[in-house]
């Protein structure tokens, strides 16, 4: 594994504020040192990446799919291939590590799907040159039907501790997140099973009153998924879900920060309420960063038009996302005043401290050396997964390139040219309606 010094214009992600002149040690895909202006003379190769923030990856704890791949497939080694393939996707944005997300299906598709992320999650190598994988995202199928959004009602069912069990073990301790509506018979105790196994409880696509939801915290739920899409919203009289979780210090608060979800204002008013508990995420589909036209969600059809996700039979319900982690956080800047610092930890502080991953989210002495390149704009410019190149589309790390092999994925249609600083960026659409979709279709093998 290599060693070497990255220097940059500024460097965020350490206990202060964001620094000017920074450097980076990297030895044994860790970070072992951070400081301000010249770097000691440590006898390793010094990268000067020049005008450039270097920023902790991002970590992305809600996605479903990207580049032409998602979760939920026909066998387990197709799931195994596609997760590896959407984690290169993300990877070319930001994304340092991810939790795939699966969509309410059979419980036949759902064992497969866990089994398949579970293969790339613990593989020695992980998913080769993309984002690392954490484990599944169950979101579904123990949801509300009247706020089941882009999910196939067909596939809903009562909250199940046995099912939960049953995907855990077979996931061989991978699943991490479970989304589920806690009015539902059984949610608490599922809630409390969840728990219990270390696995992460969220509310979400749900019809809860605030007592609900309060009862749902009180189990053990701390996070909330894509908060005010696919819940009651907030009424002076009938507070709901979305003010139970704000009044929560321990509840995450996942916002999908693509301005169709929600607008820009309630991104600032949650960044403003609950700054240490604001979590970005993408929602992305398989659809993202492809063209438009149709595409799967699952079981279900989706219509991809003018940078927004729809039911390809219901255009009124937003169907995940088209967004990418990079874009996610320019747009809280912006786009709606979200602090810079913010921004940053909420796209990966805040989700690694949720799932107990101590060593992301930071880059703090011992921290994974996983790190996005920013410019001004907040573009990407370079990902480092684990110390080693995952995207680098200008050459910017062509010197840690050589020392550890080349691992550069650029995104589809990058022209690698000197000048090329910019990668192509993500476009942005939505998920989280709450109208009844349509039938599936028959599902296509991965990719789409």
């Amino acid at each position: 594994m290599s060693s070497y010094v990255l220097r940059a214009a500024r460097l965020a992600g350490l206990s202060s504020a964001i620094i000017d002149d920074g450097y980076v040690v990297v030895a044994g895909g860790r970070v072992t040192a951070t400081g301000q202006g010249r770097p000691p003379a440590l006898g390793l190769p010094i990268v000067d990446l020049g005008e450039v923030m270097v920023a902790p990856g991002y970590v992305d704890v809600h996605v479903h799919g990207g580049g032409g791949y998602e979760v939920n497939c026909a066998t387990r080694d197709e799931v195994e291939a596609s997760v590896r393939r959407m984690a290169e996707f993300h990877a070319t944005h930001g994304t340092t590590a991810l939790v795939a997300t699966t969509v309410s299906d059979s419980p036949e598709a759902l064992r497969t799907a866990v089994e398949g992320v579970a293969a790339v999650a613990l593989s020695p190598d992980g998913p080769g040159s993309g984002a690392r994988v954490l484990g599944s995202h169950l979101e579904g199928p123990w949801i509300s039907r009247s706020r089941a959004g882009a999910q196939y009602p067909g596939a809903l069912r009562p909250p199940s501790v046995e099912e939960l069990t049953a995907l855990v073990a077979l996931s061989r301790g991978t699943v991490r997140i479970v989304t589920l509506a806690p009015e539902l018979e059984g949610a608490i105790e599922l809630i409390r099973a969840a728990t219990a196994a270390g696995v992460v409880a969220s509310i979400g696509h749900t019809d809860a009153d605030s007592d609900e939801a309060e009862a749902a915290f009180r189990a053990g739920a701390s996070h909330a998924t894509h908060l005010f899409n696919a819940m009651a919203p907030i009424h002076h009289r009938r507070p709901g879900p979305v003010a139970a979780a704000l009044g929560h210090s321990r509840v995450y608060l996942e916002i999908i920060a693509d301005g169709i979800h929600i607008h820009p204002a309630l991104i600032s008013l949650v960044a403003t309420v609950a700054p240490d508990r604001l979590v970005l995420v993408t929602d992305a589909i398989g659809a993202t960063g492809t063209s438009p036209g149709l595409h799967r969600l699952g079981p279900l059809e989706v219509l991809v038009q003018d940078g927004r996700a729809v039911l390809a039979e219901h255009h009124e319900t937003v169907a995940g996302s088209v967004l990418t982690m990079d874009r996610a956080v320019a747009l809280a800047v912006h786009v709606a005043g979200v602090p810079l610092e913010v921004a940053l930890r909420a796209a990966s502080l805040h989700p690694a401290t949720e799932l107990g991953e101590t060593a992301k989210g930071h880059l703090g002495e011992g921290a994974d050396a996983d790190m996005v390149l920013l410019d001004d704009e907040l573009t990407v410019v370079g990902t480092l997964v684990g110390g080693r190149v995952a995207h680098d589309p200008a050459g910017l790390l062509h010197t840690v390139t050589a020392l550890s092999g080349p691992r550069s994925v650029p995104a589809a249609g990058t022209v690698l040219t000197p000048s090329a600083l910019t990668p192509s960026a993500g476009s942005v659409a939505g998920n989280g309606g709450d109208s009844a979709p349509g039938e599936p279709g028959d599902r296509p093998l991965a990719p789409l």
